[in-house]
């Protein structure tokens, strides 16, 4: 093996590749061409000697050497991105202001915002948690810098930093999915994922009601805890009290929903520059950041130890 070949691109193609299980989804998300990934991943087997992938139908699967290899992969990545970060750091002040549903507030981004203020303690960032087709407004009027939200059917522009894959869930000792009609806890209308919800019921003609509206993903939780409704929720923001309904005859599945990352037009500064280019990096990576890296680590670990707890995924 030539250690020497290693190369932080092909590592970077080989994770999202065991993220996706495409080559092409791939090439998207990094800006790339298929020919160009492929050669990537070809070079890396080489270089380790063995193959990486397998192809299970429509997707490649890692070989067990791949997922050794991976596991290294996050780490190597990880590390070498927070260095890159923290050497520009010193230089950046400022306040972002970043809007986005609490959902995905909740789910997705205490881990990543927990690294960038340890990478740039000079800047100030402000969350403002709001539904997705307020804030898109907000932030073409410059009154959000940033913002994180679910493409709605008449959203245009944004980058695809991420897809959610929705699942019904409902309480963990509930029976909410076996009543007729099947209880609903869902955003309120004008929202994809209760769109989705209704249009799959309705296209197998399960009857269905709606048990709670909600603008906060607390309302719908509520609504699950207590057995009382089924919801739609992306699958990353499953809890403990929460059980996942297993697609079916009465419950279709579910599509996935594309998330955007919007910059307003006169968010130039260095500060909001660094948080985009920082959402954009680490969302891509799937699930590689757990909420719980961050929030649960150790005040009195040293940054070295806690960098490599959370590129372990721990």
């Amino acid at each position: 093996m030539n250690l020497l070949s290693l190369d932080i691109r092909m590592l970077r193609s080989l994770q999202s590749v065991a993220e996706t299980g495409s080559v092409t989804e791939t090439a998207r998300r990094l800006g790339r061409t298929q020919p160009a990934i492929s050669l990537q991943l070809q070079r890396l087997n080489e270089t380790c000697g063995c193959d990486l992938f397998v192809n299970d139908g429509r997707r490649m699967k890692l070989t067990p050497d791949g997922t050794l290899v991976l596991s290294y992969a996050k780490s190597i990545l990880r590390l070498h991105d927070e260095l890159l970060s923290r050497l520009s750091a010193p230089d950046i002040e400022g306040q972002v202001v970043l809007g986005t549903p609490d959902l995905y507030a909740s789910f997705l981004l205490p881990s990543i915002l927990a690294l960038f203020r340890r990478s740039f303690p000079g800047v100030r960032v402000q969350l403002q948690c709001s539904l997705s087709t307020p804030l898109v407004q907000l932030v073409h009027r410059g009154e959000v810098d940033i913002a994180l939200v679910t493409r709605m059917n008449d959203f245009s522009g944004g980058q695809v930093v991420r897809q959610e894959q929705l699942v019904w869930l409902t309480g963990e000792n509930s029976n909410a999915q076996g009543e007729t009609p099947v209880p609903l806890a869902l955003l309120p209308p004008g929202n994809i994922y209760r769109d989705h919800a209704i249009d799959c019921l309705e296209s197998v003609r399960h009857p269905w009601r709606i048990a709670c509206v909600s603008e906060s993903v607390a309302g719908l939780q509520a609504a699950v805890f207590s057995g009382m409704a089924v919801t739609v929720l992306g699958r990353s923001a499953k809890v403990p009290g929460m059980r996942e309904i297993g697609t079916g005859t009465d419950f279709p599945a579910l599509p996935k929903v594309d998330l955007l990352l919007y910059k307003a037009p006169g968010a130039k500064s260095a500060a909001a520059n660094a948080l985009h280019d920082y959402l954009a990096h680490y969302l891509s990576l799937g699930n590689a950041l757990s909420p719980s890296a961050e929030i649960g680590a150790n005040h009195r670990d040293d940054p070295g130890q806690k960098a490599d707890r959370i590129a372990d995924g721990l």
